[in-house]
């Protein structure tokens, strides 16, 4: 296979799932000119090398480019942007977002405007910019219409004339670079499922040297449970393998993880776990609990074991079985998550903010029978039922045989590790509060509870018994401490 240019092993997100506020930020959300600080310091500090700029969501701010080469030249003379580091940008998905839909045009616009920027720093062609995200993927049209659209409008335009014979490109000079790469984001069990078939798709008429692939993990889990995203994710990262091998352009997979056992366990203490879990990963994002709720050695130091691991084949998984396994069990997680609902939305009101972000509402799952049960999104909702004494993580493991959990601690090496990290939140006294039985919650691991924790969740749920609210978000706050991530 050719050879490809550097591919980020560390991708620093904007994911607001941190407690510990950054040293840099003006107020407890981080948002405009604090973003750029934490490009800056998650280059030049932490180790990282790539940040994933969000333009979803939010007002985007396109002179990131120029606003990190003015401010912190010293460091982009000797680390290249687009070279050394890298900013991607995830853009908003038209076919999906309909209310965003024309930020992806300013976007895509903003490149070619960045690459200006870029030459005149450097004094040569180099685009600091040629990758963008496509969250939501669904089909290669949609990869599609993104790739084409930059590279027959956006550059495209530049060879057209106007009436006295000049193109733009005379008028306002050339438009690079002249292609840019698209990532596909698969975020639901069907489009993970078919990923490499899409890509496969998405390949066939391009002659690309490699392609990255992005493949979530929190969505999974909350639509689905934690077992669901895990099982997911290896069947898809197995087949990307198979594909990369049939069509012969290499496949770099990207997860998106983050601290939460739910959504990942990624933080500075677990590294070895997930690298195991993962081997034929390439890239894992860096969210800001991973960033600010650890010492900047700690989190260094974690960030060299990633950039050193070895990149290896994804073992086979048998896929009837887990298929099987994850539709039992993502039957029961959603039946209990939906008569959970009310309460989960009523706490997550309380969760307080890490980020200056339109909030994001989705429809819970994407089977038509819970599409009507709305629910925050998977970090507010993580914290919310941690904050109540019950980890995610524990629930819908009651449809689960014996037999189940002896295939998941062969396929899914860290299955005990990280209920064990889970369970040592769990309240007991949650179950009354929520309505639930003990049936319910099966525990197939002995743990100690954490009482500290268990001290904050018994005053947040009595809190909410006597609708005593004024301090629940201090609490969930002070138990997001001890946890070290929100949610």
């Amino acid at each position: 296979m050719p050879e490809v240019l550097k591919i980020p092993r560390c991708m620093s997100t904007q994911h607001p799932d941190n407690v510990t506020i950054p040293f840099f930020a003006e107020n407890t959300e981080l948002g405009g000119e604090d973003e750029i600080q934490e490009a800056y310091y998650a280059f030049s500090i932490l180790g990282c090398d790539e940040q994933m700029w969000d333009c979803e969501g939010k007002e985007i701010d396109n002179f990131v480019v120029k606003k990190l080469l003015t401010k912190y030249e010293p460091f982009f003379r000797e680390r290249i942007l687009g070279k050394d580091v890298f900013l991607t940008l995830r853009v908003p998905n038209p076919t999906i977002e309909k209310s965003e839909a024309k930020i992806l045009l300013e976007t895509l616009e903003s490149i070619p405007r960045s690459f200006d920027a870029a030459k005149l720093f450097y004094r040569k062609d180099i685009a600091p910019i040629f990758e963008v995200i496509l969250p939501m993927t669904a089909s290669s049209k949609c990869i599609n219409r993104v790739y084409g659209y930059y590279s027959d409008f956006v550059v495209g335009k530049q060879n057209a004339l106007f009436k006295d014979g000049v193109t733009i490109a005379d008028w306002i000079g050339e438009f690079k670079p002249e292609k840019i790469n698209v990532i596909p984001l698969f975020e639901d069990m069907p489009h993970m499922l078919n990923a490499d078939k899409i890509v496969r798709e998405y390949l066939k008429d391009k002659n690309l040297k490699y392609q990255r692939v992005f493949l979530a993990r929190s969505d999974p889990a909350m639509n689905y449970g934690l077992i669901s995203a895990v099982l997911l994710n290896k069947i898809a990262l197995h087949r990307l393998h198979d594909a990369e091998n049939d069509i012969g352009i290499r496949i770099f997979p990207i997860i998106g993880v983050g601290s939460a056992p739910f959504r990942g366990n990624l933080n500075p203490k677990n590294i070895e776990n997930v690298l195991g879990e993962y081997p034929y990963t390439h890239t894992f994002t860096i969210q800001s609990a991973f960033k600010y709720d650890y010492s900047p050695n700690d989190v260094r130091k974690a960030m060299e074991n990633i950039q050193l691991a070895q990149i290896i084949e994804q073992e086979g998984i048998d896929e009837e079985k887990s298929l099987d396994i994850i539709e039992r069990y993502s039957q029961e997680y959603q039946k209990q998550v939906i008569y959970l609902a009310d309460i989960i939305n009523k706490v997550a009101r309380y969760v307080p903010s890490r980020r200056k972000r339109k909030l994001h509402i989705g429809l819970f799952g994407y089977s038509r029978e819970v599409e009507k049960v709305k629910l925050p999104r998977a970090i507010t909702f993580t914290a919310a039922l941690y904050s109540l004494g019950l980890p995610p993580e524990l629930i819908g493991l009651n449809a689960l045989s014996g037999s189940d959990f002896d295939f998941l601690r062969k396929n899914y090496n860290s299955f005990d590790s990280d209920i064990r990290d889970a369970l040592s939140y769990y309240n007991p006294n949650s179950l009354k509060f929520l309505g639930l039985s003990e049936d319910m919650i099966k525990i197939p691991v002995k743990c100690e509870t954490n009482q500290s924790h268990k001290e904050l969740t018994d005053i947040i749920i009595d809190s909410l018994e006597k609708n005593n609210v004024e301090i629940l978000d201090e609490n969930i706050l002070r138990a997001a401490h001890i946890r070290k991530f929100l949610g």
